[in-house]
């Protein structure tokens, strides 16, 4: 089942980023005035980014201590989130109803931002994870090769923003988030909707995680030609953007993250870690027991011997490394785990996709992706709201 559910996310993050397509068939728009048609937004019942963030903090040697969350309401910037291929509705298009998958996905990648900007994170109709298994296992849905098909969730999210720069963003500055499948979506949405906008003064940064952001070789942009790639917590309207591999385990030359196909061209690896460059600790706020796109994942011990923490995530300090690293053609965040065999600490993290008992070595840590480093992005992105406000006052 993990398996499955990644090479979806995988395949989304290829099957979002192309070049927009003509649609045949309209459908209705949404009508994002409607709480309903959204996942968080300031000010909705049962908001799904109200939620349980409460932390279980274990040191190398065992000791462990609790860290509670607190969301800011009166928080100077926004967040403007879109979410990865989760939906398992039954059909190639997901309907506008949230179901656990996506109330699950924003508490893994998404809530904890809210402690430095206010959230908003549009439902659309995006492509299932049912049709893309269906399209793996060789019985691709009716209408899956439609490709007005991947129009589809572009013009919500698009619908969706333009409803939030006219009816709640008042000027504010806004962080773009996304990963997989909703970073593919922003890659086409920020060239088409802000890039020589007037809303592009109001970009503090764009996080286009889990996906291939192309830039020129050795260059900062690309994709993205006025928006480069961020490196330091104190730039702003720029983009961060990077896809996992443990150290162990690179990328195989049939990978499909971490390199770009257009010649000249690089997949972009920025460590939120150390945006300048070189190693830093990543500070991962592990699930404890939920995936993003499944059930029940099993977590690791993560104190040998003692009983599991009751807390819905588990951070581990010290306990992983990242950098940025160019290996036989890719590009990438490498992960490190620090091992310690005398400490009764935990030694492995859980993330990796395995089939019949071998890890699939071409879809990396995709699933972890946002919450193998969330506490960085959330600690950057607090520093680019404060540079950003300096700079607007």
């Amino acid at each position: 089942m993990i398996r499955m559910t990644l090479a979806a996310l995988a395949l989304a993050a290829g099957f979002g980023a192309g070049a927009p397509q003509a649609q045949t068939a309209a459908p209705q728009k949404n009508d994002y005035a409607d709480k309903a048609n959204w996942l968080c937004i300031p000010g909705k019942a049962n908001d799904a980014c109200s939620i349980d963030l409460t932390t279980t903090v274990v040191k190398a040697d065992g000791t462990a201590s609790v860290e509670q969350f607190k969301a800011d309401p009166k928080a100077p910037i926004d967040c403007f989130y879109v979410y990865p291929t989760v939906s398992t509705d039954p059909g190639v298009v997901s309907d506008m109803t949230a179901n656990a998958e996506e109330l699950n996905v924003v508490k893994q990648q998404l809530a904890r931002f809210g402690s430095k900007c206010r959230i908003f994170a549009p439902l659309y109709r995006q492509v299932t994870l049912t049709a893309l298994r269906a399209g793996i296992a060789g019985t691709p849905l009716p209408g899956s090769t439609d490709p007005a098909v991947r129009q589809v969730g572009l013009n919500d999210v698009v619908d969706a923003w333009n409803w939030y720069l006219a009816n709640e963003n008042k000027g504010r500055g806004v962080v773009l988030i996304g990963h997989s499948q909703g970073s593919g979506v922003l890659q086409r949405m920020i060239p088409q909707e802000i890039e020589g906008k007037p809303v592009q003064k109001q970009l503090v940064s764009a996080l286009i995680l889990g996906s291939n952001l192309p830039v020129e070789a050795g260059k900062d942009t690309g994709a993205f030609k006025t928006i480069p790639l961020c490196r330091s917590a104190g730039q702003t309207g720029c983009a961060i953007s990077y896809v996992t591999f443990r150290d162990n385990v690179p990328p195989p030359a049939v990978s499909r993250f971490g390199k770009v196909p257009t010649a000249g061209m690089e997949a972009a690896c920025t460590n939120p870690a150390a945006l300048a460059g070189g190693k830093g600790e990543l500070k991962a706020y592990h699930s404890n027991g939920m995936a993003i796109a499944s059930s029940s994942v099993a977590a690791p011990e993560w104190v040998k011997g003692k009983p599991q923490p009751a807390t819905p995530f588990v951070a581990t300090p010290g306990l992983l490394t990242g950098q940025c690293v160019s290996k036989d053609g890719f590009n990438y965040l490498e992960v490190k785990v620090n091992a310690d065999p005398a400490d009764p600490r935990t030694d492995d993290i859980s993330g990796d996709v395995v089939n019949a008992g071998q890890v699939m070595k071409d879809w990396g840590l995709h699933l972890i992706d946002v919450n193998v480093a969330i506490g960085n992005l959330v600690d950057v992105v607090g520093e680019q709201a404060k540079a950003y406000l300096a700079k607007a006052n």
